[in-house]
């Protein structure tokens, strides 16, 4: 099977559901940075040691691919599977059981004190990025609320993960302008 098609050398692509767009239009650059981010989730996996967190960035993996395939389609009946409250609720069951497991959060820190938490704090700016372009996005056509909730609560567990594998805590402390 051959990988090229030759449809896309004018700089158009097909969606899910067989519509023809610009490579460079929201809607691709919208699921395209959803497809970025589930290979930055992919590279920081191989840096993470602990088992449970290896588990739930497959989970999450997977689920990417659903959010694309939403992204991709312009025809909601064409969808495939959708992102529900379930999946927004198993987010924050995350978010809730690692936040618990870390230090206060009073202050902003310098990312990245290994290579398991620095690849997730790239994950975690890429997913910000993709949710940006999908809120752009959706200033232009509709798209599902409960996608867009997925994409958010993303950024918070990704946050939650590479905050609690920090190995060293450099606090950014901001100096107030003297009156």
């Amino acid at each position: 099977m051959k990988i090229y098609t030759k449809t896309g050398d004018k700089g158009e692509t097909s969606l899910y559901d067989n519509t023809r767009v610009y490579k460079d239009s929201l809607r691709v650059e919208s699921y395209g940075t959803i497809d970025e981010l589930n290979s930055c989730l992919g590279l920081a996996r191989n840096f993470v040691e602990d088992q449970e967190i290896i588990e739930i960035l497959y989970r999450i993996q997977r689920e990417l691919f659903d959010v694309a395939g939403e992204l991709a389609t312009k025809d909601r009946e064409k969808f495939p599977e959708q992102i529900q409250e379930k999946h927004i609720q198993d987010l924050e069951k995350i978010i809730d059981a690692y936040i618990a497991k870390i230090d206060k959060m009073d202050k902003f820190i310098i990312p990245g004190s290994n290579k398991a938490s620095a690849s997730l704090h790239v994950a975690r700016t890429v997913c910000r990025r993709a949710e940006r372009r999908i809120l752009t996005l959706n200033r232009e056509e509709s798209v599902s609320a409960m996608l867009i909730k997925y994409v958010n609560r993303l950024s918070d567990v990704i946050y939650a993960l590479a905050r609690y594998l920090e190995t060293e805590l450099k606090y950014v402390d901001f100096e107030k302008p003297s009156v």
